[in-house]
């Protein structure tokens, strides 16, 4: 019967998962349901605003100032790249939104739909504008590849041979392996890693938005 299950599981599996593209590869990568932008973006926004409610946001300093103009060119960077290269209306959902948070972590993430927060534990190793644009060139870069998408298909298709399709897809039960996913939490360990060529994907395109 375990064994019945599993392959029904597997089966469904199959007609269920769908793909998206890579602007900056043109490859086809996997996506299960769930972790589409459609999906994604809205719970973003709503895992984002709850973020912030939680954390001391910084406003109003020199430092915060730098974050959002930083920001704001990486942004402007993106979507030339993209219209560019045919993917016009690619960011059309995106609601970009860059906030500093005081914490000594060092760490700097980017959720699906633009929403960016950098710790102030991370200012230091930057040490100007210059390497705050290439820490969140990188971030940036991870979301518009999807990585973070794919990241969180294949932990969600680790979770289905042990608990079996219909839970693993149940998005109450996967809060956690969102935040993991997509490197919000202050601590490092407890973030899912990205694969070694995704990092070297997004080190490519973030010094191109960094630029």
């Amino acid at each position: 019967m375990k064994l019945k299950t599993y392959f029904t599981g597997v089966l469904t599996l199959g007609l269920l998962l769908s793909c998206a593209t890579n602007p900056f590869t043109g490859k086809s990568t996997m996506a299960l349901p769930g972790t589409e932008n459609s999906t994604l973006f809205p719970a973003a926004f709503q895992q984002y605003n709850q973020f912030l409610s939680e954390n001391n946001v910084v406003k109003g300093t020199s430092q915060a100032e730098m974050v959002t103009r930083v920001g704001q060119r990486i942004a402007i960077a993106a979507e030339r790249y993209l219209n560019a290269n045919g993917y016009q209306g690619y960011l059309k959902d995106y609601a970009w939104e860059y906030n500093l948070v005081n914490d000594k972590t060092v760490n700097a993430w980017c959720m699906p739909g633009g929403k960016i927060v950098v710790y102030t534990g991370i200012l230091p190793i930057a040490q100007n504008e210059t390497g705050l644009a290439i820490i969140m060139g990188h971030e940036v870069a991870h979301a518009l590849a999807n990585h973070g998408q794919q990241r969180m298909s294949a932990s969600m298709l680790q979770q289905i041979g042990a608990v079996g399709l219909n839970v693993a897809l149940q998005n109450d039960k996967n809060i956690g392996l969102y935040n993991q996913a997509y490197g919000i939490t202050t601590s490092v360990g407890g973030m899912l890693p990205f694969s070694r060529s995704h990092e070297t994907e997004a080190d490519q395109i973030g010094i191109y938005l960094a630029a």
